[in-house]
């Protein structure tokens, strides 16, 4: 492998890692969403005002431009595996976040998923041939995938909780993957005809809109469940649907010996069941319910009127000593019966009997 090579696979590497640093970020922070806003513009525009999801978002888009990168030196069967790596990065994310700790398990799946990576890596060609490039004729296959992709979001509509964000990460892995091949699309005309074409042709505005709708439905999908439900759809239909449009659309080259098919089956079995593995993890899925620590028994404004402190003194004994060793004047009717009690506790007193539960209780 030449200087080159390296120097992109080594890019392709670092892109998964922030790729992987972005979905953890983007799930903790789209989970915490109500459930109403599931497929709701909504949605975005709430987490367009959260710090932590902006972070993913940034470190997701530098992942994506540093993929790009790849996908325009090298073929699109290449690039695939080496991104799934991302999976692998987000365990080492999460891990820390969800204060978990990596099991057996999850290593064995992480070497499981790198192998896979590898054997794909090494019974592909690495530069593209482009035998069909631009081909128009090639590209209804990516229409199909798209119309199996809004099926997929369409019964995840239809059902609540896991089952949601399963089907929904199922419908953004493969618009990704379509977007890979557009990406690749789109260098090749600004490679051979430069800028002003951009603006002339297809591919650079169907790659704006795949790109928008993958994280419009991956947002959804980290919405309605766990990280360990969503992120191995995402991840398992992203590469088989960029090396499969790589085949058809592009022309990459597949080996066709029997041991070479052989390699090539083993690799994606080893990828599938990586992907399954690392993605059971109990980091990914804690991060859920991960909260950060807050402050212990905050300290609220003493006002006998609130809200919050009428809630407090109706837990509270009525007739608790003051400090001076006498107790609080009792209220007309207490000692009747609890109707008369609830009554009293009803109206706001501002004699000093719900005033004098928070002060006694802001003294101990």
């Amino acid at each position: 492998m030449d200087v080159d090579i390296s120097l992109d696979y080594g890019l392709t590497l670092l892109a998964a890692a922030l790729i992987g640093t972005g979905f953890v970020l983007q799930q903790h922070a789209a989970q915490r969403e109500p459930d109403s806003r599931f497929l709701r513009l909504k949605l975005i525009t709430d987490l367009l005002r959260t710090p932590r999801w902006l972070a993913g978002i940034g470190c997701m888009i530098g992942g994506q431009i540093l993929a790009a990168w790849s996908i325009g030196h090298l073929s699109l069967a290449f690039v695939e595996p080496l991104l799934t790596m991302n999976l692998v990065f987000a365990l080492v994310i999460a891990v820390p976040l969800a204060k978990a700790s990596l099991k057996l398990w999850e290593i064995l799946g992480a070497a499981v998923l790198i192998t896979g990576v590898a054997l794909l890596s090494a019974s592909r060609s690495a530069k593209p041939i482009g035998l069909s490039f631009g081909s128009v004729s090639h590209w209804p296959a990516a229409a199909v995938i798209a119309v199996i992709a809004a099926l997929a979001v369409h019964a995840g509509l239809r059902r609540q909780g896991r089952a949601r964000a399963m089907l929904t990460g199922i419908g953004a892995g493969l618009v990704f993957g379509i977007q890979d091949a557009l990406t690749r699309q789109t260098l090749e005309v600004l490679q051979s005809s430069g800028i002003s074409a951009l603006f002339s042709t297809w591919a650079p505005y169907a790659l704006v809109g795949a790109g928008a709708i993958g994280i419009w439905l991956m947002q959804s999908a980290f919405n309605a469940g766990p990280l360990n439900v969503s992120l191995p759809a995402i991840s398992a239909g992203e590469p088989l649907v960029g090396i499969l449009l790589g085949v058809i659309v592009f022309g990459d080259r597949v080996q066709v010996t029997p041991g070479q098919l052989a390699i090539q089956a083993g690799g994606i079995a080893a990828l599938v069941v990586g992907v399954i593995m690392v993605s059971r993890a109990p980091a990914l899925s804690q991060l859920r319910s991960w909260t950060p620590p807050s402050i212990p028994n905050p300290i609220h404004p003493i006002h006998p009127i609130l809200g919050h402190a009428r809630k407090e003194d109706e837990s509270a004994p009525v007739d608790t000593p003051s400090a001076n060793g006498h107790k609080p004047p009792e209220g007309p009717g207490k000692e009747d019966d609890a109707a008369g009690e609830t009554a009293q506790q009803s109206r706001p007193d501002l004699r000093g009997l719900g005033f004098t539960g928070v002060t006694l209780r802001a003294v101990r």
